[in-house]
């Protein structure tokens, strides 16, 4: 059994949200396997610090500040990953924000401001990066686009429900784009990642959203709860996504587009 598929060797990565958590991890997985990666967040110094750090342990990364609401960004932040980089073949669409509320006490400022970053980045991300790398495009040697969604997106979660449908829109547009490109001959797979509650500073906020609408009474029994939801007995770690990533942007997974990939300790099974 060979494992060259998996090599990410003379292909290069746009990672978002990349300064800690899930995107740090995929960072740093993507370029161990040989991509050249360009790292984003809104957090400049941050993305700058991991990018520093890839290329401390000898591989090639540079990094950009971006708010992935800006759509103008999106346009400068691809053009530079051509240019700089030499060209866009994965594109980890990460970047996102947790907004935890009953319905009936959240508000429409809430809401809107959760689709902003959860839903309006993925269709920008997709719509920048496919036209470098569909055929004619600046690139135009196709490639692999990851979303990241949530279980929340597959499955109903308490005090998730403005969340949980931003990442529900993800993965559907997840889907339409696969069956798109597909259908115009583009040689670009999609495919959406559903992590469960991963040990991040988003599970914190997570843990303080169980709280507040009195599902449980401190940290220690929103943990246990969390725990108790999943098959195996433990939240998840970043590099646990970001393998499930590596997977999807590599070759490995070549026959794969417009899936969902949950990554969720048996979440989404119980």
């Amino acid at each position: 059994m060979s494992l060259e598929a998996f090599s990410l060797e003379g292909k290069v990565a746009l990672v978002t949200g990349a300064a800690r958590g899930i995107g740090e991890a995929c960072a740093r997985t993507l370029a161990a396997a040989g991509a050249r990666v360009m790292a984003t967040d809104v957090d400049s110094t941050g993305a700058e610090k991991i990018a520093e750090a890839i290329r401390k342990e000898g591989f090639d990364a540079v990094a950009m500040e971006q708010d992935v609401c800006d759509e103008a960004r999106w346009e400068q932040v691809v053009a530079a990953t051509v240019e700089q980089l030499g060209g866009i073949d994965v594109l980890v669409n990460n970047a996102g924000i947790f907004h935890g509320s009953t319905l009936e006490e959240d508000t429409l400022e809430g809401v809107r401001r959760v689709n902003a970053v959860n839903i309006e980045s993925i269709f920008l991300g997709m719509k920048y990066a496919v036209r470098a790398m569909k055929p004619g495009g600046a690139v135009g040697r196709g490639g692999s686009i990851i979303n990241l969604s949530s279980v929340a997106g597959l499955v109903g979660v308490p005090g998730h429900s403005a969340y949980g449908s931003t990442k529900g829109a993800v993965r559907l547009y997840t889907k339409h784009a696969a069956v798109e490109f597909g259908a115009l001959g583009y040689p670009i797979r999609v495919n959406s990642v559903h992590p469960g509650l991963i040990e991040t500073a988003m599970r914190d906020l997570v843990f303080d959203d169980l709280k507040s609408i009195g599902i449980v009474e401190d940290t220690a029994g929103a943990r246990e709860l969390a725990e108790s939801m999943t098959a195996v007995g433990r939240l998840g770690t970043p590099q646990e996504v970001a393998h499930a990533v590596l997977f999807l942007a590599s070759d490995a997974s070549s026959y794969m587009t417009g899936a969902e990939l949950a990554v969720d300790g048996g979440f989404t099974a119980k």
